[in-house]
């Protein structure tokens, strides 16, 4: 039913089977309306341009369709089909004249390939015991109709409530995971948050959830269409997701761009390249009758979704996903609350990045953010499990990696020193301490840097030379820590040492060179 092809820290590519063929995740279900006189954009022109599975609500369709009808017929579309049971309408309205049972039933008869009970969504303003209320009530449908769940061929979806609440969140998903019967797990009510551009908070709900369910089993987000917010939820373990927000927004003349969103009327010019955009400016737009300017900013909505997923796939296929986390912070402050935030929950990252991947790649130092990048953190981890071996040789010298350079150059480093007896270890602000025999294996020679060395990486990397230091002391070997004096982070590592060098109670040699030239390293 699901099947994970590819893997980059929580994130996959994969494929969910369904009976109407298979859907390679990550994906994102464009929402369209089951009637066809109310599409702004058609099924058909949304499966051209790329989104092969799309999602229809059961609910609207049951109101002004009625029963009998096939709602691959009806909207003209062969694909896979998706259909919500009207929980949004729910959460809208406070009230659907239909129920759980129906609307199930219904589902199964319209042909939906995956679909959703009526579950009781929560809105970000609900006080806790509504919450309650509406995570028992949606364990409770989720277990009435479990005798059509049981044994169909649609992939039926089992809502996970809890809104903000992460323990009534974790109690949903736990209790989820004990239901048989459902295929994919869906975290529901995120567009409240969404809607307020609180990305952090969606990170905890998705941590929450995908650390408690079976990380095999897919999961789908609810009403999660914005490009800043696809790449976090898909590196926490989202597999697929819907919106409709490239409807909503064109109606209301916004523009998506992977950084934002704009008012129309705001733009001077159009920064993107779609089909729509290429010859026209916003003024050309402006100008247009509504209808037909809805249609092009929702096709150019689309457009830019479907680039952020495609770009999102190439990451995790590369291995670069981190470091794309790490472009996308900066795009936006609540990409960068978001970005922060999923470091509380690093654990769910680490527990699944792969440590190595196909085709290594140079690691990209981009921020103080790329000092988590799992493929450094493995890296740096293996080293402080080395140990010094007593009486293998006197002294220790530890020197700054400057510079990415020739590996010939880094060997020539103990007979520029003078090392007969002893052990080289390079020092980096982003690689650590490490044997100079390491350099190179991968990422110790395999990395580009463009960040700034902030003072906390600094001060990290002078605790970690501490830790060897000492250690090296207690086996009665004489250390030389050698300082460049015309590279700031070097000068800076060696004056916090010497600061440090009372305080632990050892003392080193502290070896002054004044520009560290390529003879040198």
């Amino acid at each position: 039913m699901f099947e994970i092809r590819d893997q980059d820290l929580a994130a996959r590519i994969g494929r969910l089977y369904t009976r109407r063929g298979v859907i390679e995740t990550p994906h994102l279900f464009p929402v369209v309306d089951p009637g066809p006189q109310k599409q702004l954009v058609e099924p058909r022109t949304i499966a051209e341009i790329g989104f092969s599975a799309l999602i229809t609500n059961a609910y609207l369709a049951l109101r002004r369709i009625g029963r009998g009808k096939d709602l691959h017929t009806v909207l003209g579309f062969d694909g896979p089909l998706m259909t919500d049971s009207g929980a949004y309408q729910l959460m809208q309205y406070g009230e659907v004249d239909v129920t759980n049972r129906e609307i199930v039933e219904y589902q199964r008869e319209c042909g939906s390939d995956i679909a959703v009970i009526l579950d009781i969504p929560t809105r970000a303003e609900d006080p806790r015991h509504r919450v309650v209320e509406s995570v028992e009530e949606t364990i409770r449908r989720a277990h009435e109709v479990l005798d059509i769940v049981e044994g169909s061929d649609i992939l039926w979806v089992l809502p996970i409530q809890g809104g903000h609440y992460l323990d009534l969140l974790q109690y949903s998903a736990r209790i989820a995971s004990q239901i048989p019967g459902y295929s994919v797990y869906g975290l529901g009510s995120p567009t409240t948050f969404l809607e307020r551009f609180e990305l952090d908070k969606i990170v905890d709900m998705i941590a929450v959830v995908r650390l408690t369910i079976p990380f095999s089993a897919p999961l789908h987000l609810f009403g999660a269409g914005h490009p800043l917010a696809i790449p976090f939820a898909v590196a926490l373990g989202v597999d697929t997701m819907d919106s409709a927000s490239y409807i909503l927004y064109a109606r209301d003349d916004r523009y998506m761009t992977p950084s934002g969103t704009y008012r129309l009327q705001d733009l001077d010019y159009l920064p993107c390249s779609c089909p729509v955009c290429q010859r026209r400016d916003p003024k050309d737009l402006l100008e247009m009758e509504r209808s037909e300017r809805w249609k092009l900013l929702a096709l150019h909505n689309l457009y830019t979704l479907l680039e952020e997923i495609r770009r999102v796939k190439q990451a995790i296929r590369e291995g670069r996903l981190w470091e794309y986390l790490e472009e996308v912070s900066h795009r936006h402050p609540a990409a960068r609350r978001a970005m922060e935030r999923l470091l509380r929950w690093y654990r769910l990252i680490e527990r699944h990045a792969p440590r190595c991947k196909g085709e290594t790649r140079a690691v990209m130092l981009k921020s103080s953010l790329s000092l988590y990048n799992p493929r450094l953190v493995y890296a740096r981890r293996g080293v402080e499990r080395m140990r010094i071996e007593r009486g293998k040789f006197m002294d220790l010298y530890i020197v700054p990696l400057y510079t990415k350079t020739d590996p010939a150059d880094i060997d020539s480093i103990p007979r520029t020193l003078g090392v007969r007896d002893g052990e080289v270890y390079l020092y980096h602000p982003f690689l650590g301490l490490f044997p100079l025999r390491l350099y190179g294996r991968y990422p110790f020679s395999q990395f580009e840097l463009g960040a700034s060395m902030g003072p906390e990486i600094v001060e990290d990397l002078a605790l970690a030379i501490v830790d060897r230091w000492v250690e090296a002391a207690h086996r009665s070997i004489r250390v030389h820590i050698v300082c460049c004096e015309d590279v700031e982070w070097s000068r800076e590592v060696c004056r916090l040492l010497q600061e440090l060098e009372s305080d632990i109670g050892v003392e080193a040699e502290f070896v002054r060179i004044f520009r560290c030239r390529r003879d040198y390293m």
